[in-house]
């Protein structure tokens, strides 16, 4: 029943489209759950009136399903694999095209659901409070309440949530609406922009908030806002002014930033309202911030315009890493930060297709997902692939006309899900128009089917190379064995400049010996870096190294940071020089990490296997 569209869906909302939600729960810290209702308001679709609705669900604990108010006949199907199990409702007589069907649920979530992590006061830096966050992307918002966990269906939504602690949403805060339950608090949300399920966001524990801009916020704990706010202020209202200019206002209301605890599995979750971000953000030297340029950005490339499946993600990510490039150039007036983050993005990009294999199906633009679950494709490829993409048409029509296409692209598709062929036949028909006439014979030579669907790395374009000639000046003068090196080496240069530096010592042939390496990260102060890029890009040379004084600090960050991004790098390293200590490390942090981190590094150390056996 599942439409081809989306493989990632059991729902028939080629049948039901959902368009409003509303949210009624209790976060409840004692049991880790949330319990209470959800009710959809679901559209039929078709001219044939439609008797029943299939909804996407996993690990979930149903206890009533009505239909209009009035009892229903419904049923949890066996569970497919990582799409869930399906929960199928009668529809009585069921209902004609452009009806309205409204369904309330009332459940619970269950401690198999993969979107929540539960933390306990301990985990949190003050010790004072649990915490609760979700992580619905991809494909978890499923585990948290029935729904068409689709991108290609889009609803406005209502929160009312029930907390002893501070609950934020993806949605507006209602002004004054929060009312007392008791020792609880209800907390009230509204999203009146259509979002897909996997940008439904809650999270619940001892947050406070601090101004960081015209419409901004930033919240955290106690204990780290001073620094948060200090980290994210001067540039928040920058990073909102460049991208307008790009695109088109800003169309949300608020845009704040949830800065979470060390768990986080992710840079930032471009959730709306509250982008959720990782704390490795707040370095104290404002140098990683990029992460809020590229989250805003999506508040434009995923959040309006959005794929319609995971199979074509790169319409999110690759626009996203377009769009934060061209904000950060703006910012620095120089388009030479364009290019210099840029080439960070292909080094990335070359480790990926390198760990997968040039001709793997997860090296292409637009990925088979049937039978796999999203997160197993997860990887840099759609970013900067996608990006690459996205530059290259840039450049085949010139900057100038490119910049007319953008809100052009952008208006078309506000509030929609669209696929990668839908994003080329705009393409042709935006400069279809008589005034690009002189680009036909240019557009003309594009290979649409190669771009989507060739493995391996995209062609490689020219970078302006001047911010990023003196790392690779200074790399190879640690080629040459007699190199004294002293901290004036660095001294001026930005943080990413010494990540671009240590990227390419790191991809030596000859790894450095343990003295180099050690070397390396005293000389220049890395080794006891707070900013968490330098330390673990430092950390994957010392591990080719095989220096083993540093693998007791491998494994101490290892029990301190849970993003991805770092997590799973770090693990494999580890495992390739002290399989025993890598495992050992895992398997004494398994439950800081949340879920999705879990889950993956388990693969990554062969632990799923045996665990499965």
């Amino acid at each position: 029943m599942a439409p081809v569209r989306d493989p990632n869906t059991l729902s028939n909302y080629d049948q039901w489209r959902t368009k409003h939600t509303i949210a009624n729960f209790k976060v409840d810290f004692a049991e880790k759950r949330l319990h209470g209702s959800v009710i959809l308001e679901l559209e039929s679709q078709t001219d044939k009136a439609s008797n029943e609705i299939i909804l996407d669900s996993s690990y979930l604990d149903v206890s009533s399903i009505k239909v209009n108010s009035a009892p229903s006949q419904w049923e949890i199907k066996s569970r497919t694999g990582p799409n869930g199990s399906p929960v199928r409702v009668s529809v009585p007589g069921g209902a004609g095209k452009g009806e309205v069907v409204k369904l309330e649920i009332e459940l619970a979530t269950t401690d198999r659901c993969t979107a929540l992590q539960w933390l306990t006061p301990a985990q949190t830096s003050n010790k004072k409070a649990p915490f609760m966050f979700s992580q619905c992307q991809a494909i978890h918002a499923r585990s948290i309440f029935p729904c068409q966990d689709t991108p290609d269906v889009k609803s406005t939504y209502e929160f009312n949530i029930r907390s002893p602690h501070v609950v934020v949403a993806s949605g507006v805060p209602v002004p004054g609406a929060t009312e007392d339950a008791g020792e609880d608090k209800v907390y009230k949300f509204q999203q009146k922009v259509p979002i897909p399920s996997y940008l439904f966001a809650l999270a619940s524990g001892d947050i406070v908030t601090a101004p960081i801009g015209r419409c901004s916020s930033v919240a955290t704990g106690p204990n780290e806002l001073k620094a948060a706010q200090w980290e994210l202020q001067d540039d928040m209202d920058k990073f909102l002014d460049a991208a307008e200019k790009i695109v088109f206002p800003y169309k949300w209301g608020e845009y704040n930033v949830l800065v979470l605890p060390p768990s986080f599995p992710y840079g930032g979750m471009e959730n709306p309202i509250f982008t959720f971000a990782t704390p490795t953000i707040i370095s104290g030297d404002r140098q990683n911030i990029d992460v809020i340029a590229h989250e805003l950005a999506h508040s434009w490339s995923g959040n309006l315009v959005t794929s319609c499946s995971w199979e074509h993600y790169w319409l999110n990510e690759g626009w996203t890493m377009y769009l934060e490039r061209r904000i950060v150039a703006s910012i620095h007036q120089n388009d030479a930060y364009f290019d210099f983050s840029a080439i960070i993005g292909w080094k990335h990009l070359e480790e990926a297709i390198e760990e997968y294999g040039s001709d793997h199906e997860f090296t292409k633009l637009c990925i088979s997902h049937k039978g796999i679950d999203p997160d197993d494709a997860f990887s840099t490829v759609p970013y900067e692939k996608g990006f690459h993409f996205v530059y290259y048409l840039d450049r085949l029509v010139g900057r100038e006309n490119f910049d007319k296409f953008i809100p052009y692209y952008f208006s078309k598709w506000a509030n929609k899900s669209l696929d990668s062929y839908e994003f080329k036949d705009t393409f042709l028909e935006f400069f279809s128009r008589p005034e690009y006439a002189s680009l036909k014979e240019k557009i003309s030579t594009i290979d649409w089917e190669g771009r989507f669907y060739n493995t391996g790395l995209p062609p490689k374009p020219e970078f302006n190379t001047s911010l990023v000639d003196v790392c690779f000046q200074l790399a190879n003068k640690w080629r040459q064995k007699n190199f004294v090196p002293s901290p004036s080496d660095t001294s001026s240069w930005t943080g990413n400049q010494v990540l671009v530096f240590l990227n390419i010592v790191q991809n030596f042939e000859e790894p450095l010996t343990v003295e180099e390496a050690q070397t390396l990260g005293k000389v220049y102060n890395i080794a006891d870096s707070k900013n968490v890029e330098l330390k673990s890009a430092y950390y994957q040379i010392a591990l080719k190294a095989k220096d083993t004084s540093s693998y007791p600090g491998v494994a101490e960050l290892l029990g301190q940071v849970g993003r991805m991004k770092f997590v799973r790098p770090l693990f494999r390293g580890l495992n390739k020089v002290d399989h025993d200590l890598a495992v050992e490390t895992f398997k004494k942090n398994r439950d800081f990490y949340h879920p999705i981190c879990r889950q993956m590094v388990e693969k990554d150390l062969g632990l799923a296997d045996a665990k499965s056996s």
